[in-house]
């Protein structure tokens, strides 16, 4: 004959009579912990929830849920470095989620069904954002988000900044970008184009603004002595990746020579060879290992075939013969010269060695601090010297990506509305981070990430076609269940069935759980069993 379990054979009654939780010296809490995709992104994405969404096949949900923080998800998907996937989880188990593929699948599918975000209600408040890049883009969205009126001086002739003029098309198609910014655009904000900022204060009154949002992106290539190289012909990467983006190409020759280690010497080196250059050399001063350029890119570059002269600096250039000086890497991996030299020959060099901003219209400005090197100091609300002017991405101390640039522009945002309606944002505290030694992987299969398509390689040289496909629908809702929870109750039931005095209660869907302390014994076994860690014991007395 089958017994019931003792404990669910007693008369509630008298256990609760009894009091048998008060055996306790340990008492399981339900605590949610921040996972850690969501603790790396620069632009503060609920990545956890989103993929909670994509994968019940609630593709519109998870883009929405996307667009609480980032207004273009496409792009993103495309080219953001994705430090999300270097913090997953899963990284330690088998490998991590394609979190950045999965979002582009997101934000092609919004744009392939028209999905659109509407305005607040208007506010009566107008913002002027200087600058059409990510990080005004996003500044953008979200202040119209608040309904705020917004209008955007933008100096050249498209927006975008240097997702249009300094990401080849190869990485990120133009009709892409041009969708995700007419989305932005659609919700009331106001671009003008080729209209460069000459004099803020005036710019500021003469449009009657509330606040402005400073987001100049570095566009000004930095300089660099080469004795002789005048003589030779020589282009910055960044007026040259322009060039080729607005549909002028120069003329490159047979050789190409590219000097620097970071993304935008091998996007000049990869665009070399796609305009017909036989030869595209790269000349580093330090090693492959401590190039700053992502490894993925500089793994398709050496598959497209392009050259590497690793540990090399550049001496002189007389005409087409570069002469450079092979380096050696010292205890603290900086480059020291041997003395030793060789000739490598090129028809033209581009000189790929960093960006700087270009703040010469802010001299005037009352209030602000801006440091030799055109980075402007603000407030932890990114709030200038100077009261209502706001500035972020290259122009504020921080890293210089995409992802960083669009955080930015929301963040300012957020403080920008509290600016205006004369209170203060305070950002939540966050929760405890979700490590891997909190999460029971035994309850977790095996699963192969899925992967993006490469473009082929013959193709890959001779064309600006897109090199990285898109995840399919299976794919993306298949990579999207790969995700742990890490962190977050996702009523898996596992504490319920395992409870030996039936102290779990369910509260229905979506509602998780609650714990009878009264029948609760703290063993532990609920968190010991929980597959995602998102079950605290706390000392009963605390």
């Amino acid at each position: 004959m089958n017994r019931k379990p003792f404990a669910i054979t007693l008369d509630p009654d008298s256990s609760l009579a009894n009091h048998t939780g008060s055996w306790r010296t340990m008492r399981p809490e339900y605590h949610d912990h921040l996972p850690p995709c969501n603790h790396a992104c620069p632009a503060g994405e609920n990545i956890q929830r989103w993929l909670y969404e994509a994968e019940e096949g609630k593709y519109e949900a998870a883009w929405r849920q996307i667009m609480e923080d980032n207004p273009l998800p496409a792009v993103h998907g495309r080219v953001c470095y994705h430090p999300c996937e270097s913090a997953c989880n899963r990284g330690q188990l088998d490998e991590a989620v394609n979190i950045h593929a999965v979002e582009r699948f997101l934000g092609d599918e919004a744009i392939r069904q028209g999905w659109t975000v509407a305005p607040g209600a208007p506010t009566g408040k107008r913002v002027l954002v200087v600058g059409a890049g990510p990080s005004g883009l996003s500044a953008a969205y979200h202040l119209a988000r608040f309904g705020h009126q917004v209008t955007i001086y933008e100096a050249g002739p498209q927006p975008g900044g240097m997702l249009r003029f300094g990401i080849p098309q190869y990485r990120l198609p133009r009709k892409i970008l041009d969708a995700e910014i007419a989305r932005i655009l659609s919700m009331g904000v106001h671009l003008v184009l080729n209209r460069k900022v000459e004099d803020l204060e005036h710019d500021i009154q003469a449009g009657r603004f509330d606040a402005t949002f400073l987001a100049i992106g570095a566009h000004l290539s930095k300089r660099i002595e080469i004795p002789g190289r005048d003589a030779g012909r020589i282009l910055d990467a960044l007026s040259f990746l322009k060039s080729v983006s607005s549909g002028e190409p120069p003329k490159l020759g047979r050789r190409v020579a590219i000097y620097g280690g970071g993304n935008t010497a091998l996007d000049a080196a990869r665009t070399a060879q796609r305009l017909g250059a036989e030869e595209a050399i790269l000349i580093y001063r330090r090693d492959r290992a401590h190039m700053p350029a992502h490894e993925s890119e500089v793994e398709e570059a050496l598959e497209e075939g392009i050259l590497t002269r690793w540990l090399r600096t550049i001496k002189h250039i007389e005409d087409s013969t570069l002469t450079v000086e092979e380096m050696v890497l010292d205890d603290q991996g900086k480059p020291q010269p041997t003395g030793r030299f060789e000739t490598l020959e090129a028809d033209t060099v581009i000189l790929a060695l960093g960006q700087e901003v270009d703040t010469s219209f802010l001299r005037k400005v009352p209030g602000l601090e801006i440091s030799a090197d055109g980075v402007i100091q603000v407030d932890e609300t990114l709030m200038t010297g100077r009261p209502g002017v706001f500035a972020g991405g290259d122009m504020v101390p921080a890293e210089r990506t995409v992802t960083v640039a669009t955080g930015h522009g929301k963040k300012a945002a957020r403080h920008i509305d509290a600016y205006l309606r004369g209170t203060r944002y305070v950002k939540p505290p966050s929760n405890p981070l979700a490590t891997f030694d909190r999460l029971n992987t035994w309850y977790y299969t095996d699963a192969d990430q899925s992967k993006q398509p490469l473009l082929a390689l013959a193709r890959r040289r001779e064309s600006f076609d897109e090199v990285v496909g898109g995840l399919t629908e299976e794919t993306a809702l298949l990579e999207a269940r790969r995700c742990l929870s890490c962190g977050t109750c996702f009523e898996c039931d596992n504490c319920y069935g395992m409870c030996p005095d039936n102290a779990i209660i369910k509260r229905g869907p979506g509602q998780g759980y609650i714990i009878d302390y009264d029948y609760c014994k703290g063993c532990g076994l609920c968190a010991e069993e929980c597959p995602c860690g998102a079950i605290d014991m706390v000392n009963e007395r605390r």
